[in-house]
């Protein structure tokens, strides 16, 4: 079974109370509902809002992510992405887990570009890893993407009977999807439940769409994939 964070600020409020009984994704980043989402979610994923803040250009800060996450963590079916750093290096997002100070309650992140070598470290250590598109598999969906993720699980394969639990960051789009992720989060409905006028695209009813996704189930296992090398269209 795949279970769907389905990530937050979802506004008005009217519109996310009629999403009671689903799972939430709430960034430190815009940390507005996190109160409600634990009065109406089953579970809920605290995204440490490094994604967000890069892109924004604004700078972390640790302390306080720690610091908020430590009061939400005390409901038994909330976790927390343990602070990283996008485009950084092994090191200096090692440093970070080993900074995390509520052990088994994170999920460490791994990001495609990295050796998968420390997935696989990543994966011994902790109940949940986060896959992250990263470096030259920052878009989901491209040739490059597809053949990074499928090398990934056959490595994981290799190491564990059982898959350990993945978690595939702004990856809803992968619902139903040939991977065996155990969950998923993405801001989609947040993004587009009421509509969007330059593309002429009319308000969904968000309660419809959570159940369209919550539908979509990936696989439970994992069949070992060749991973064929990209042919240059010139040249040998």
């Amino acid at each position: 079974m795949t279970i769907h964070y389905h990530g937050l600020p979802i506004t008005p409020n009217e519109v996310l109370l009629r999403l009671a009984g689903c799972r939430f994704c709430v960034s430190h980043a815009d940390p507005r509902q996190v109160k409600m989402a634990h009065e109406i979610g089953q579970a809920v994923m605290l995204d440490n809002g490094a994604f967000s803040l890069w892109k924004a250009g604004r700078a972390v800060d640790w302390p306080g992510f720690y610091s908020w996450a430590d009061e939400w963590l005390d409901y038994p079916t909330t976790w927390a992405v343990i602070p990283d750093v996008i485009s950084g290096t092994d090191e200096e997002n090692d440093a970070l887990v080993a900074e995390w100070p509520f052990a088994e309650r994170g999920a460490p992140v791994w990001h495609l570009h990295e050796p998968i070598d420390r997935l696989l470290r990543l994966a011994d250590s902790f109940p949940r890893v986060c896959f992250g598109s990263s470096g030259e598999y920052a878009e989901v969906g491209t040739w490059e993407w597809h053949q990074r993720t499928s090398e990934a699980f056959n490595e994981l394969a290799k190491r564990h009977a059982r898959l350990p639990w993945v978690h595939m960051l702004r990856g809803m789009a992968l619902a139903g999807g040939p991977y065996p992720f155990a969950s998923l989060d993405s801001t989609n409905i947040a993004r587009n439940h009421a509509g969007n006028n330059t593309r002429a695209a009319p308000p969904k009813d968000a309660r419809r769409m959570a159940d369209i996704i919550d539908g979509r189930q990936c696989p439970g296992r994992w069949a070992r994939r060749e991973i064929p090398k990209q042919i240059p269209m010139f040249g040998t």
